[in-house]
């Protein structure tokens, strides 16, 4: 893993090394063990190194194969590169290092674009064509790694985060402000946008071609892959399917240990990252697991189980790992929000500060940690959402009508135009309802069953969901120069997930349970009402860990913020969102705002996602505006 970054003039203007280096500097946490360039007029390749598989300097990057006519600087991890590698070297391939980059790199030049369905890993890379005069540029399939870009007049300018981006002089600091409506209205962003008006996320599952050419001042992205839940035509005995599961999550553990630096794991208590351990443990014995908890001296009601410091030393005990614990309190999250936002670099899905303790924690004494995340949405982990939207008699468009009510998760439509009524003159033309339908369009075929609704909603949240909880788990990793490794999106594993049948992963297919996403005990309230979900999952990891576990509660990694925010916490909310002089308030009314804060603080609502929406917004605003 690394940081990638690069400047291409398309008026044939020479790059600047300064400004090239400048950029790359920006984004050294992401890279600290080496850094690269490499230029050639008006092209530019940046690079930032976290060594982690061929710790040498044959594995310095930018990387140029033999004849010079391909150069790549690539941030990632292939996880069959040994596989790839041997199969280039029989081709007639030579390679100077034991990398993954340089096969990435000799693969594209067997296979052209074509080499994508053979990369199994996590990567963002551009590849200069020194003889066509073209930039080659990829993401990988699910989009754990962020890949940014902008056009402004002949200058394609890209790195891993904008602010590298931003450093470039003709790039200007302006809101996006269909963007900033997008947010508020999904606590995500689906489309490609950021909050930054002109820097795009190139999307995952992408690759394009850019030719050096004064007119082609647009790139046009082609999608090689993308999620496809469907029920199998003939499906196949549930036994079978329990055992290929086995199989393949073993494979993707032992895969995603490929490393020459010491590896350790999220230990989060819960069943997705216990199996992993449960797995890594075999092979590596000692390994080392981390746990974040936190203090709940003010947590009130169902907060008070958010602390599962004591599944997680209970799950080290079992696999005899070198357990390390960190506990966070109220304040915590106030000291840390303006590195978090620096680093985050715009609002994403959740409460994210949690996990840039996390991160810190463990960068203390590995270089790569294994992580659970993209179990709950491969395997059906939030019925509750799913259900919303199931009636067989429905056509599609009420389908994404009542789905889209639902996923209004911080300012539904009612409130819009009042809360951003400073700015509503140029947001008015954008509809939300749109952006959320386009995330189907290619996926539109007829409704028929209950399972065709459901595989539509974990469609919608593999493509929205994860990939902003990924888009958060990489940004605030790579804060501590720490590499996060997801074996649940090995591509074998992925591919059985969206081919196995809905019946295997949930048991009440028929039945619509109403759950708020606000509620802070959402998740016990509808696992005691219906025992629902990842079902065959749990069949699987039973094998490995205890009963207890795979059959406890499903407890997300959330902080009790919904009462530390009318509790120890009030006084930073007040001193930061009500001050007369707050710059949310450039955008949005602020009579409306203070309004929905004071429900909560009074204990009338709880609108805790919304509040740390605003929260992060206002620390984004002072450092990106």
């Amino acid at each position: 893993m690394s940081a990638i970054s690069g400047i291409f003039n398309l008026n044939g203007e020479a790059v600047s090394p300064v400004l090239l280096r400048r950029m790359t500097d920006t984004i050294a946490h992401r890279g600290p063990d080496g850094e690269g360039f490499y230029t050639d007029s008006f092209i530019g390749l940046g690079h930032r190194r976290l060594a982690i598989i061929d710790l040498s300097p044959a594995a310095h990057q930018p990387m140029a194969t033999k004849s010079n006519q391909f150069v790549i600087t690539y941030n990632g991890a292939l996880y069959n590169f040994l596989q790839l590698r041997a199969e280039l070297a029989a081709l007639g391939h030579e390679f100077s290092s034991q990398s993954d980059a340089e096969v990435a790199l000799y693969a594209y030049k067997q296979w052209g674009e074509k080499c994508l369905d053979r990369l199994n890993g996590h990567f963002a890379f551009a590849i200069w064509d020194k003889t066509r005069q073209t930039l080659f540029l990829a993401r990988d399939r699910y989009g754990v790694k962020p890949f940014y870009y902008t056009l402004v007049g002949p200058h394609f300018i890209f790195a891993s985060e904008q602010k590298a981006i931003l450093t470039h002089p003709e790039v200007k600091r302006e809101i996006d402000l269909e963007g900033l409506l997008e947010y508020f209205t999904f606590q995500n962003i689906f489309t490609d946008r950021t909050l930054l008006k002109g820097i795009r996320l190139f999307p995952p599952g992408s690759y394009a071609f850019l030719p050096l050419s004064p007119i082609s001042h647009q790139l046009r992205t082609t999608r090689y892959w993308d999620f496809n839940f469907q029920e199998p035509a003939t499906p196949a005995p549930r036994q079978e399917y329990i055992e290929e599961l086995d199989r393949l999550f073993r494979q993707a553990v032992n895969r995603q240990l490929v490393s020459n630096v010491e590896l350790g794991i999220y230990l989060s208590g819960g069943m997705d990252s216990g199996s992993i351990t449960a797995i890594a443990a075999r092979r590596l014995p000692y390994i080392k697991t981390f746990t974040c908890g936190f203090d709940l001296h003010s947590a009130s009601g169902l907060e008070l189980g958010f602390d599962e410091r004591e599944k997680a030393e209970y799950m080290s005990y079992l696999f005899k790992t070198e357990h390390y614990e960190m506990v966070l309190k109220a304040g915590d999250m106030e000291r840390i929000l303006p590195k978090l936002a620096w680093h985050l670099e715009e609002p994403r899905v959740g409460q994210s500060y949690p996990n840039y303790y996390a991160a810190q924690l463990a960068s203390k004494f590995v270089k790569v940690v294994l992580s659970g995340g993209g179990g709950d949405e491969l395997f059906g982990g939030y019925p509750w959402r799913y259900y919303q939207a199931v009636d067989p008699t429905d056509t599609f468009e009420q389908y994404v009508d009542k789905y889209y009510l639902y996923w209004q998760r911080l300012v539904d439509n009612r409130h819009l135009k009042q809360i951003f009524a400073p700015v509503w003159s140029d947001v008015k033309h954008v509809w939300t309802r749109d952006i959320f339908r386009n995330v189907f369009k290619k996926h539109e075929h007829r409704l028929k069953t209950a399972e065709d609704y459901i595989n539509h909603s974990l469609n919608f949240e593999a493509r929205t969901f994860l990939h902003g909880l990924l888009v958060v788990d990489d940004k605030l990793s790579m804060a501590h120069g720490l590499e996060t490794r997801v074996p649940f999106l090995d591509n074998d594993l992925v591919d059985f997930a969206m081919r196995c049948p809905v019946a295997c992963k949930l048991n009440n297919r028929q039945e619509v349970v109403r759950i708020n996403e606000n509620e802070s005990d959402k998740l016990q309230k509808y696992f005691e009402r219906t025992r629902d979900g990842k079902q065959i999952l749990r069949d699987v990891m039973q094998r490995y860990i205890p009963d207890k576990v795979t059959q406890a509660v499903k407890q997300g990694f959330t902080a009790p913020d919904a009462s530390w925010f009318k509790g120890d916490s009030i006084d930073f909310v007040k001193r930061t969102l009500l001050h007369r002089h707050a710059r949310i308030y450039q955008f949005m009314d602020r009579p409306s705002v203070e309004k929905l804060i004071q429900e909560h603080l009074d204990g009338r609502q709880n609108r805790r996602l919304l509040i740390w929406s605003f929260l992060n917004l206002e620390e984004w605003l002072k450092q990106y505006t």
